[in-house]
């Protein structure tokens, strides 16, 4: 059991280590505590000695002003460091939100194609949450809280041995009370932060396709699924609280009992003149300095229990692999051809998708990937882009495998135009910019001239506010191709060497399909493109046709060749063409 307990408890301890806790503030925070603690050790000794010489004519003014400036002194080093403490807490959590943050952010698209999103950003701010409040709250308490029974049973055993016996018999009865109690509190809890991640990710999920949502008139079956999970956890609230409202009563029973007994005890005591009436009312606070003190350490130990479990998933985040490929070479593929060699790839332990893929793209020319729904031709399209990694063969640049770059050197020189053209929540330059090193110091002209070249420009100049119009969230403020010609916009900013398009005017009318068209085979002019094709009739004039069929090549070469040699490119052709 505490071979077990020091296991779980070293990794929590390593995580807290590693965010540079910040020394100074903790120990002087500490110290205040500690200070507070003793400094509340000396006030019932002072009521005894206010009691004992109690009398109207001998009211002693000295004492009295004593214990008024030890209860502001100590109102005054505790409050300090409560924020010190508090301080340290914040600084913890923030930073350990950060080194999750940037991990989260280079983890690899396979992590992100099976876990929900809503879970991760759960993780980040609420487990991290728990975390902040035993090294802010609950760990100070407990510091103090042990030197402040140390302190007040030591002092209770010189003024009277057998009064204090009497008392710490309530002691074991509270632990053999609050420990089963405490355990089960941190299972609850555990429960309870696993059902919070669920829960935030199905409803951010639900809010983050409110269109598809409503258009299925889907309120009833999404009500009927929140209403589930909110009972969840409401059912885990409730047993907390059962629990909270157990220990409650009974540790209020516990101290009543004492209270009665030491009393009953001490009112005899008194009586007989074997004890003073100031001792008897310092004893009973004393006794409130310990008793108050154990109640903490349930809570404690809980807490203790509850950020354990979020270390544990916090730390299973922090042990994934990010990215291969952060480190790697800076080089320029201006005219290289990319080889595609050998390349076969399964998602996970079933079939394969992509089955001994090989092809070459020569520098300034457009491949275009033709075939079948389902047959790999996006999977080729996330290998290229570096999303996942052959799971055998090579893709080349030149005589470099892609493996060996840099990942930013590598995607910087990729301009990426997909069919459904993805924007980030902002304004208009806010999206042209996006990734760029230093937005700030591009200049409006090259915005404007970019936005020309890509045809953009002429419904940008109509909105009011122009480049710094909000496009709201995934860009529901403007029109698909609208945002198709903001991405072709932003792929001219970028001036990449290598072009990837995923049928980019699919979902267009004809009208913005002809202008995006246009943008693209002017984007298109000296580089390397690759084109994801769903229709034909935008591909036959392409340098090479690539037909995949179920993960494998079935023919290559340009429209006229395969419409004479492939059966099925030419049935394509036939219902799409004529």
């Amino acid at each position: 059991m505490e071979q077990n307990q020091k296991n779980t408890l070293k990794p929590f301890l390593n995580l807290i280590l590693s965010t540079k806790i910040p020394k100074l503030a903790l120990t002087i925070g500490l110290i205040g505590s500690v200070l507070t603690t003793l400094v509340g050790l000396a006030i019932p000794l002072l009521t005894k000695e206010l009691v004992d010489g109690f009398s109207v004519e001998s009211i002693s003014i000295a004492l009295i002003l004593t214990i008024g400036v030890v209860f502001i002194v100590q109102a005054l080093i505790d409050g300090f460091s409560t924020y010190l403490l508090a301080y340290v807490g914040q600084k913890i959590v923030s930073r350990l939100r950060e080194i999750m943050w940037f991990k989260l952010i280079r983890l690899p698209v396979s992590y992100f194609d099976k876990q929900k999103s809503g879970e991760s950003v759960s993780r980040v701010v609420n487990d991290t949450g728990i975390v902040k409040d035993l090294i802010s709250q609950h760990f100070p308490q407990f510091i103090t809280g042990v030197i402040s029974i140390i302190g007040a049973v030591i002092i209770l055993l010189i003024m009277d041995w057998k009064m204090t016996m009497l008392m710490l018999v309530s002691v074991p009865i509270t632990i053999i009370i609050m420990v089963p109690l405490g355990r089960k509190m941190a299972k609850i809890s555990r429960g309870l932060q696993d059902e919070t991640a669920t829960f935030t990710g199905s409803i951010q999920q639900t809010l983050s396709e409110i269109r598809l949502m409503k258009a299925s008139t889907a309120e009833k079956a999404e009500a009927q699924k929140g209403s589930s999970g909110i009972n969840n956890l409401l059912s885990f609230g409730l047993k907390e609280s059962r629990i909270i409202a157990l220990i409650g009563p009974l540790m209020y029973l516990i101290v009543m009992v004492v209270i009665v007994i030491i009393i009953g005890y001490g009112g005899i005591r008194v009586a007989e003149g074997s004890m003073s009436t100031g001792a008897l009312v310092a004893f009973l606070l004393y006794l409130f300095q310990i008793i108050f003190p154990i109640t903490s350490f349930t809570m404690f130990f809980t807490q203790l229990q509850k950020a354990k479990g979020a270390t544990e998933r916090i730390i299973d985040i922090l042990d994934l692999h990010v990215e291969e490929g952060q480190e790697g070479l800076d080089m320029d593929i201006s005219n290289q051809p990319v080889r595609v060699k050998d390349v076969s790839f399964a998602y996970s332990e079933e079939e394969a998708v992509i089955k001994n893929v090989s092809f070459d793209a020569q520098p300034g020319t457009m491949v275009a990937f033709a075939g079948p729904s389902g047959g790999g031709k996006s999977t080729l399209f996330g290998l290229i882009e570096r999303f996942y990694e052959p799971t055998s063969g090579d893709i080349l640049v030149g005589n470099t495998s892609i493996k060996d770059l840099s990942m930013e050197s590598w995607r910087n020189q990729i301009g990426y135009v997909s069919q459904d053209s993805p924007m980030m929540a902002g304004t208009i330059r806010e999206n042209l910019t996006y990734g760029l090193k230093h937005p700030e110091s591009i200049a409006d002209d090259r915005l404007w001239e970019v936005a020309k070249m890509a045809y953009a420009d002429q419904f940008i100049e109509e909105f009011p506010m122009k480049l710094d119009t909000e496009v709201g969230e995934r860009g529901v403020k403007l029109s698909g191709g609208q945002k198709q010609r903001i991405a072709i916009a932003r792929a001219f900013l970028r001036d990449p060497r290598i072009l990837m398009m995923d049928e980019a005017t699919a979902s267009l009318d004809s009208q913005s399909e002809s202008i995006v068209q246009q943008a693209l085979t002017r984007l298109m002019e000296g580089r390397t493109t690759f084109v994801i094709a769903h229709r034909l009739s935008t591909i036959v004039h392409a340098d090479k046709i690539v037909f995949i069929e179920k993960g494998e090549i079935t023919g290559i070469g340009t429209h006229h060749e395969l419409v004479e040699t492939h059966a099925l490119y030419h049935e394509f052709a036939e219902q799409q063409l004529t």
